[in-house]
């Protein structure tokens, strides 16, 4: 499925966009507000491009590989995907020289409208470390709320704080799978 925003097209990911992905996913701008998930060898990326391709064949959405309307180049990825068969996680990942242009909002209004039309009863999930704070305000953004504050089990830093965001409240089983993802 490709989609588009008045900026961006948004295409299911290929085997082909690999070789792109990898020097973003091991780039440490790219993670700075959680470097301990840096990849560090492209086998990771591929394991992570190849778990996108399965949930778009088996859900019907998944994370998209974002360009710039006209160009090859990826400016990173993004969408909805289905996260322990209980919720929508809406996530993303941009190029450190694609971040601060609005573009994780446009792509995170179009995934939470499309985990709506495909599968209503779930509920969209935003789950992101509190000092993220550009991450929270895509979240509000989308329409969801914060409904959760507390530590984020296995992090490396037992110091950090997950924060939930969700389009609906969330049943007590819901709320487990989101805190154990």
């Amino acid at each position: 499925m490709r989609a588009r925003t008045s900026r961006l097209d948004l295409d299911e990911p290929a085997d082909a966009d690999l070789d792109e992905l990898y020097p973003m996913c091991s780039d440490p701008r790219s993670w700075t507000h959680f470097p301990s998930l840096r990849h560090t060898d492209p086998s990771v990326t591929d394991r992570m491009l190849r778990g996108w391709m399965a949930q778009w064949r088996r859900d019907g959405l998944g994370t998209w590989i974002i360009r710039e309307h006209g160009s090859d180049s990826i400016s990173g990825y993004g969408g909805c995907s289905v996260r322990s068969k209980a919720f929508w996680n809406l996530g993303y990942r941009l190029q450190p020289d694609a971040q601060g242009k609005g573009y994780a909002t446009e792509v995170s209004a179009v995934a939470v409208e499309q985990a709506h039309r495909i599968r209503p009863d779930l509920p969209v999930v935003a789950y992101l470390l509190e000092h993220n704070v550009a991450s929270a305000r895509v979240a509000e953004r989308a329409g969801l709320e914060l409904v959760a504050r507390g530590p984020d089990a296995g992090n490396p830093d037992p110091t950090a704080i997950r924060l939930v965001y969700a389009d609906r409240p969330l049943r007590a089983d819901q709320m487990d799978s989101v805190l154990s993802a």
